[in-house]
């Protein structure tokens, strides 16, 4: 088989998981490529623009402390900054940061492209190149042969070769959005699902979930009255992510929190049927990450 292209790591994903690990090869000395379906949204922040919480925050700073470029990232397009849970004890405070969600994956990209050794695809990967290993001419009968992953398979015809690979294609593989009552193939809004790349995990044999997300809809904040809202001011003094970061260059803004009203739990409770948790049309249990309303 005829490889096109040469690398010791392939990482398949772009967001938060695949840059840390491209850069963390590519670090090593490691000839490093990142494959993406587009490079414009590399680290797209998704849904929620916040880094942090709890459970989050902890992680990004042991990526921090690591190395990793996650916190650092934040902390440059922080546009605000809470420590949360400072009326507890210090074992459950946290840092958060609603990030600029433009500016988070320009400044990911420009991280990403200054790396030496590693080399950014826009290329969608549809299969896994594997081989079968030599096997021992004395006992080649008694089990069966197995099989080495070699590289990629792209859409395009190309294959790549790499002697390991990262997979952290996050909600893309075989992705479904359900909006309402409609529900559609996709990656994230907007963007197409890695079909073909799912369907050939799938035939390895790997088992296969669903990760739930619920994303709350997209309010234009020119028509909204925000006198009607409670002001939320982050931290005077902002607690960055990174043990690195000495400033926060960016212009600190406010949240505003919101109620419900009567009228507001009447629509709701006259439509929740329709909604595809409690229709049936999903049927997944357990938790979901950035919950609505």
């Amino acid at each position: 088989m005829a490889f096109t292209e040469q690398y010791d790591v392939a990482v398949v994903g772009a967001g938060h998981a695949g840059c840390e690990a491209a850069l963390a090869a590519a670090r090593l000395g490691l000839r490093t490529a990142l494959f993406t379906l587009n490079l414009d949204l590399i680290a797209q922040m998704s849904c929620n623009p916040a880094v942090g919480g709890v459970a989050k925050g902890h992680l990004v700073r042991e990526i921090d402390a690591l190395g990793g470029v996650m916190g650092r990232v934040a902390d440059a397009v922080g546009i605000q900054f809470r420590l949360l849970n400072t009326s507890r004890g210090p074992a459950v405070w946290s840092p958060r940061a609603q990030c600029d969600k433009q500016l988070y994956r320009v400044k990911m990209r420009e991280v990403l492209e200054s790396q030496f050794n590693l080399f950014i695809k826009q290329a969608e990967v549809v299969d896994l190149v594997l081989e079968d290993a030599p096997t021992d001419a004395d006992n080649h009968a008694a089990t069966a042969p197995t099989r080495i992953l070699r590289g990629l398979r792209l859409r395009d015809g190309r294959i790549i070769h790499a002697a390991a690979t990262v997979i952290t294609t996050g909600t893309f593989l075989n992705g479904l959005i359900h909006c309402g009552e409609e529900r559609y193939s996709a990656g994230r809004s907007g963007e197409p699902p890695s079909v073909l790349l799912g369907e050939a995990l799938k035939r390895l044999g790997l088992r296969n979930c669903r990760l739930k997300t619920g994303t709350p809809p997209r309010l234009d904040g020119r028509t909204i009255d925000w006198s009607r809202f409670e002001e939320q001011p982050g931290d005077a003094e902002p607690t960055p992510f990174s043990f690195r970061t000495r400033s926060i260059p960016q212009r600190q803004i406010s949240c505003h929190i919101a109620t419900t009203t009567p009228e507001t739990l009447r629509l709701i409770r006259d439509n929740v049927h329709r909604s595809p948790m409690y229709s049936g049309q999903i049927s997944a249990v357990g938790p979901r990450y950035c919950p609505s309303i």
